[in-house]
């Protein structure tokens, strides 16, 4: 991801308390004004109600067929997009002592499958020019190459019962889940090249999700599993209380 949710205390971004008091309309102010971001637990069945309503809220408003347009005139952000991660140093994958990477994609699937890095290549790419949106309210231009997330999907045979799809990291085990929906769109790529360059361990290497259609902190980088599910499963920020969907 690029940007730290946690600075959302301090910025405009959205934490999922204001997310329900400004954007839900389920529940009053005077009832989550008392909680943190976790909320005590007298509130915190209210707050997850909440948030399954305001989840399909969104899911009724993503449009599948819209496509993230970059404005004319703007320019890459190139390598001053900022780079984060969870581990204490930039992650980099250790061939000496894990083995060659592989991603693997598994799950709720016909045909579950282990990809080297020169597997995905071999794959349909696409180069996807798009914005990328940071929770903290700064966005960036960047062009973004790798497999479509569809093209997985059917090379796997995925079940049409998986409805959400956890992306998984060897950043000290980030891992993130979204709606199957936001998976399939056009312009969500599994990413191993940035900005005609091949992905670098500040951005994720050796290969990482990528999609307009969702905020920073949902884009897992350092991919090792992608995971076909029923039901959905969390994430490193969105259990700690940050917004689940986390759409655009």
């Amino acid at each position: 991801m690029n940007g730290d949710p946690r600075r959302l205390l301090s910025t405009n971004g959205i934490v999922r308390r204001d997310f329900l008091i400004r954007g839900g309309g389920l529940l009053t102010a005077a009832v989550l004004a008392s909680c943190d971001s976790r909320g005590p637990k007298a509130a915190d069945k209210l707050l997850n109600y909440a948030e399954r309503k305001n989840l399909s809220v969104e899911r009724k408003r993503f449009r599948h067929t819209s496509m993230d347009m970059v404005q004319g005139g703007a320019h890459d952000a190139g390598n001053k997009l900022p780079s984060y991660f969870i581990a204490p140093t930039v992650p980099v994958w250790d061939e000496s002592a894990r083995g060659k990477w592989a991603l693997e994609v598994s799950g709720l699937v016909e045909k579950p499958v282990r990809l080297t890095l020169q597997d995905l290549q071999r794959l349909p790419q696409v180069s996807n020019r798009v914005n990328h949106y940071c929770v903290e309210g700064w966005n960036a231009v960047e062009t973004w190459t790798g497999v479509p997330f569809a093209e997985l999907a059917g090379l796997v045979r995925a079940d049409p019962k998986a409805r959400y799809v956890d992306f998984q990291s060897f950043d000290d085990d980030y891992h993130e889940s979204w709606d199957i929906e936001s998976a399939m769109h056009k312009q969500t790529v599994v990413a191993y090249g940035l900005d005609g360059k091949m992905l670098e361990p500040a951005h994720g290497a050796p290969a990482r999700v990528y999609s307009p259609v969702k905020l920073g902190y949902k884009n897992t980088k350092y991919l090792t599993k992608i995971v076909f599910m029923p039901e959905m499963n969390g994430g490193y920020w969105s259990d700690q209380g940050y917004e689940w969907y986390g759409g655009v």
